[in-house]
């Protein structure tokens, strides 16, 4: 353990306090919000910059007063305190005016995905009882397809975009009816309590479509806190730059909700671009940037110069940088600082690189255990007393979070996808854990005050992550089983080498008559029913399946199996990168994708 190696890491004690002070628990009586936030950043620097969109630029006076003009024309429409209204709409200023405004009047946003069409988009405008729907002119077809199956929705709120489209005739058009609205703060932001639901934030998981995962004003402030003070550590004279989806707690909570806490900039895009990238750092200096691993990826296979260390960006924050690119990623791009985090929208705890380690995701102080998982089983494993069983160091475990006063799991709008994710009786009679569904691990990273550090190791049971997006295995199979020439089929992720996450594959039983799947049919069913994140890329025909009590061991080796020829004598099939039909995967496509060149 070098001298270098002990001052580094004590360099990080300051900002650690800061943080420790600012996350002590507070009553749950107490005001205070984000908008409120925003409003005193209005206050305090209103001539700095607040965002830059698309060649458009507000400072914080004017992001908020376009938020309060929002927030006004709501208020006149009837929502109120504790109303929930949904919010689908890309990236864009409006979407932060529109969230903020929802905000400073006590009300719910409940954030949809903008990728949702059809079944899984009317889910989720049904589960969370929402009145309103304030959708962006970018995603009208898809609003309006589903409006007969919305559930309660009675107020359909447009926002224009491009301007190319009108507001349709069963919509209000907000822009035009605030336009003239008062821009003065509203009277209800500086009522609300930490206490009170800001946000529903939807999450994929086992039981099947997406579940909306409750965030309360506490929460939203603290992971924001996390951000500004633990992660990026910034102020009024950064600049964060923001290409994550907004609906997703990433991005909203590191970089947005930052912005809010710490009065830094945001250079906001619509969708992430690897050529542009350190062409628009460089332009608009930004020195922070929230991350996936995924797009770390992508930038790393952009073509590489000698100067691309050469920009203001020093600060990366967010999940998914797996070691095996880590430090390149740090050396090419002249990155100082890794935040990398472990954590969920719905989760009761999670963990950050606070001391700048290298290849984890920190530590945490919340309460938390690694048991162990037999993942060919995909069970806890239990002693003869019925209690779970601690891993022992560096071996990968389940991670589970302690439920406690402080540690609440806030849970999910449905009571029984709630219960789910809790196991009880963990070490003792009566405890009660949140079951993360994640494997990690402890990692050796030097000096670190005796605290252990986590590395991620795998995603378990019903769920895979790919393309940034948790899937469900169960939604995609309630899609498939659909298909007339489905008996039952078996969804589950597979590793493609030099992608993050695992891409989703089907193991099919055909009926009994069925000797081919027709795939223009199937194809179709797939293209028509799930966004492109949940689209199994790979396909297996099995001549049987196990589906008695060891069904759940028959999963473990078709994910073992997976797509390699020497390993599978079963037809597969394949869906190429930007295809939207699956044909047989040939020997030669195979090995392509098994060597990481099949351009996933």
């Amino acid at each position: 353990m070098s001298i270098k190696e002990i001052s580094r890491t004590l360099r990080q004690l300051p900002a650690i306090a800061s943080l420790a002070r600012a996350l002590k628990p507070r009553p749950m009586t107490t005001r205070d919000c984000l908008s409120a936030r925003v409003e005193k950043l209005a206050l305090e620097h209103p001539e700095r910059s607040a965002v830059i969109f698309e060649g458009r630029e507000l400072n914080w006076s004017e992001l908020n007063a376009e938020a309060n003009r929002f927030a006004h024309t709501l208020k006149q429409l009837g929502l109120g305190r504790g109303d929930c209204a949904a919010l689908m709409m890309e990236n864009r200023i409006e979407f932060l005016t529109t969230l903020i405004a929802l905000n400073k009047l006590g009300a719910i946003a409940a954030l949809i995905n903008t990728n949702l069409n059809g079944r899984a988009l009317a889910h989720c405008l049904q589960i969370t009882d929402a009145r309103w729907c304030l959708f962006g002119e970018e995603r009208m077809d898809v609003i309006d397809a589903v409006r007969p199956d919305s559930g309660g929705i009675e107020q359909w709120l447009f926002v224009s975009d491009s301007g190319d489209l009108p507001c349709p005739a069963w919509a209000h058009d907000l822009g035009a009816a605030s336009a003239a609205a008062a821009t003065g703060n509203p009277e209800e932001t500086q009522s609300n309590t930490i206490r009170e639901k800001a946000l529903y934030i939807f999450t994929s998981g086992t039981t099947g479509l997406p579940k909306a995962a409750v965030m309360t004003n506490r929460r939203f402030i603290l992971s924001s806190l996390m951000s500004s003070l633990g992660g990026l550590r910034c102020d009024v004279n950064d600049r964060i730059y923001l290409c994550l989806p907004l609906y997703h707690g990433t991005a909203l909570f590191l970089g947005a909700g930052a912005a809010f806490n710490s009065g830094a900039s945001l250079f906001l895009r619509r969708k992430f671009s690897a050529s542009h990238f350190l062409d628009e750092v460089r332009e608009h200096q930004t020195t922070c940037f929230i991350y996936i691993g995924e797009i770390c990826r992508y930038l790393l296979a952009t073509p590489a110069r000698e100067d691309d260390y050469r920009n203001p960006l020093s600060t990366v924050m967010g999940n998914g940088l797996r070691p095996d690119i880590w430090q390149a990623f740090k050396t090419r791009f002249g990155i100082t600082r890794v935040s990398e985090f472990y954590g969920s929208s719905e989760g009761n705890m999670g963990f950050i690189n606070l001391l700048n380690k290298d290849c984890t995701v920190g530590t945490g102080s919340l309460p938390h255990t690694l048991v162990q998982y037999d993942i060919d089983a995909d069970e806890v494993v239990r002693d003869k007393r019925g209690r779970c069983i601690k891993v022992k160091r560096g071996e990968p475990g389940l991670l589970l979070g302690k439920i406690t006063a402080v540690t609440e799991f806030e849970g999910y709008t449905n009571a029984e996808a709630t219960e789910k994710k809790i196991l009880r009786d963990v070490y003792k009679t009566g405890d009660a854990w949140f079951n993360t569904g994640d494997l990690l691990k402890t990692v050796d990273v030097g000096f670190a005050f005796g605290l252990p550090h986590y590395q991620f190791v795998d995603r378990i049971g019903d769920t895979f992550r790919w393309k940034g997006e948790n899937v469900s295995t169960n939604e995609v199979g309630e899609v498939i089983n659909a298909h007339p020439q489905v008996h039952f089929c078996n969804v589950y992720g597979v590793e493609v080498p030099g992608t993050d996450g695992r891409a989703g594959m089907a193991a099919l039983l055909l009926e009994g008559d069925s000797r081919e799947l027709d795939l223009e049919s199937f194809s179709a069913l797939i293209v028509d029913q799930l966004p492109a994140y949940a689209r199994p890329l790979f396909l297996r025909i099995l001549p049987n399946m196990d589906t008695t009590g060891t069904f759940k061991m028959v999963k473990g080796t078709l994910r073992k199996e997976g797509f390699d020829p020497a390993k599978v004598s079963d037809p597969i099939m394949v869906m190429k990168p930007g295809s939207a039909r699956y044909e047989p995967l040939s020997p030669d496509l195979a090995a392509d994708i098994l060597a990481g060149k099949g351009g996933y």
